[in-house]
């Protein structure tokens, strides 16, 4: 079925081989991240989970904006996969079948090669592997290699839907490293001009606040460090928290509000928060911000994670 668990400690993970798909984190019986049914899923060919939750977002994550990009000087026209907005979404590997390369009790490494696409003339594969620690948790580590003979572009994202056990969302306060966000379109979602300070606006969330009534589909940035990561925590009313970090790597997170106000609910579950680590905002193809630019034979990587806080714990 391709649906690997695997676990260390108190903590437990499912991942699925599509997408190379991030199903579930636990720590004990509390769910840190949203989960979904594996088998209705993978029952369906090119299938992936309601509003994309858990998977590998590459080599772009969000959209490009008319489907076109241009680098080293040549013309590129990707398809488009969001007709009603007319970009070109999320990449091309959450909906393909991940290979598996190795797996243990604690942890499991998927690859895929991204493929040639219309528009996409580059030879890059990546490599995620999921590994859990007793003490700390998940660390998730994605591994991007050029097997081409040409310079290739790329960008990274995960579609990662973050909770603190059974608390509704809007019973929740949330704290983001981001100190800035980039203005988008409402109606495109594609950038809108400069970064602007959070500070003073309903977008701040330097300390903890409560989530409810707050709606957000907003790439934030500026990420504060804290002992060389960027940390942003989902904290219920017991005290009990979840803490999404990503390593420095990870220059931007968007920031996702699933609302049936909004035509979007997670199943299950109504209101939903998304905390997606990218590399890069969205447009980043056409526009060349904080775009990874990758020499033959080049590889990069990153790594960002989730875990579970006792109340009290910082």
């Amino acid at each position: 079925m391709g649906e690997f668990r695997i676990a260390a400690g108190d903590y437990s993970a499912d991942i699925v081989a599509r997408g190379a798909g991030l199903r579930a984190v636990r720590h004990g019986d509390r769910l840190l991240t949203e989960t979904w049914d594996a088998a209705q899923v993978l029952a369906t060919e090119g299938g992936k989970p309601p509003l994309s939750a858990g998977l590998v977002l590459a080599p772009w994550p969000n959209r490009t904006a008319d489907g076109r990009y241009t680098f080293d000087g040549v013309d590129h026209q990707l398809e488009i996969t969001e007709t009603a907005r007319n970009n070109a979404n999320h990449g091309f590997v959450r909906t393909v079948e991940w290979n598996l390369h190795e797996v243990t009790d604690r942890s499991v490494t998927l690859g895929v090669p991204i493929g040639r696409h219309p528009g996409w003339p580059f030879d890059l594969t990546l490599v995620a592997e999921y590994a859990l620690d007793a003490d700390t948790g998940l660390t998730v580590t994605v591994t991007v290699t050029n097997v081409g003979d040409t310079t290739a572009p790329f960008a990274l994202g995960h579609h990662t839907f973050v909770r603190a056990g059974d608390a509704d969302i809007d019973d929740c306060t949330l704290q983001l490293a981001g100190a800035s966000t980039l203005p988008l379109d409402p109606e495109r979602q594609l950038p809108a001009g400069d970064p602007t300070p959070v500070a003073g606006t309903d977008l701040d969330f330097s300390s903890p606040r409560r989530v409810d009534g707050v709606w957000m589909d907003t790439p934030f940035t500026d990420l504060v460090e804290a002992d060389g990561r960027h940390r942003n925590r989902l904290t219920a009313p017991d005290g009990g928290s979840t803490e999404l970090w990503t390593d420095l790597g990870f220059g931007w997170a968007q920031v996702f509000t699933a609302d049936p106000a909004h035509d979007q609910a997670f199943p299950g579950r109504g209101r939903a928060l998304a905390i997606e680590p990218m590399t890069a905002p969205p447009n980043a193809l056409a526009s060349g911000t904080d775009l990874i630019v990758c020499a033959p034979g080049q590889m990069w990587s990153g790594s960002w994670g989730l875990a579970h806080h006792e109340a009290g714990a910082t």
